[in-house]
């Protein structure tokens, strides 16, 4: 079993604790699979759009792992269908509601300037 690390979400710079989810600390379940960024992030107040609720059918929680992302699941077919259509695309981009760390080590997001401001602008 891994054990607790930490996801660092940028830019705003804010590094919370998380768990895997097979970790007894790895928390209920919120968003996307469970312990994936976007669940811990959920779970920690970081605002992360997501319009289709963390199913993997739109592209809105689009991320880059900019460190870590050897200790990540791989992509799945439908993932990588979605992050055709996300703008920005890069070697190290990721939905945030399909990518779960295993815990082997510390993780840094970075939420793109476009999903910054969607995120922004919803109320």
């Amino acid at each position: 079993m891994a054990h607790t690390y930490k996801i660092t979400f940028l830019p705003a710079g804010k590094t919370v604790d998380a768990a895997p989810p097979d970790h007894p600390e790895g928390g209920i379940h919120h968003e996307g699979k469970p312990g994936s960024i976007l669940d811990v992030g959920d779970r920690h107040g970081v605002a992360i759009d997501h319009s289709c609720g963390g199913f993997a059918a739109c592209s809105t929680c689009h991320v880059y792992v900019v460190q870590g992302l050897e200790s990540c699941t791989p992509a799945q077919e439908d993932e990588e269908d979605m992050l055709d259509t996300a703008p920005g695309l890069k070697p190290n981009s990721r939905l945030a509601c399909q990518c779960v760390p295993d815990g082997s080590r510390d993780v840094v997001v970075e939420i793109p300037a476009l999903n910054r401001n969607l995120v922004g602008e919803r109320k």
